[in-house]
């Protein structure tokens, strides 16, 4: 590989480099964030439900471990 071949690679990566973070920005300007009020209310109602659920498969083995032991 000569030098010239050596240096169009480099320049080529650099130009598709240059141009993939230029799409990133474009798309990145394009998202639209949640306010912080938004972020703090799902996140709440997240931790609500994973808690009823919890309790619910925990009491449900509390009551199966239950009847199992009923059995001799």
């Amino acid at each position: 590989m000569t030098t010239t071949e050596k240096n169009n690679q480099k320049s080529d990566f650099k130009q598709a480099a240059t141009t993939y973070f230029k799409g990133v920005k474009t798309e990145w300007s394009k998202v639209s964030w949640p306010t912080r009020k938004q972020v703090v209310v799902e996140t709440g109602i997240v931790l609500v439900v994973v808690t009823f659920f919890t309790l619910v498969v925990y009491f449900m083995d509390i009551i199966f471990k239950a009847l199992l032991g009923l059995i001799k």
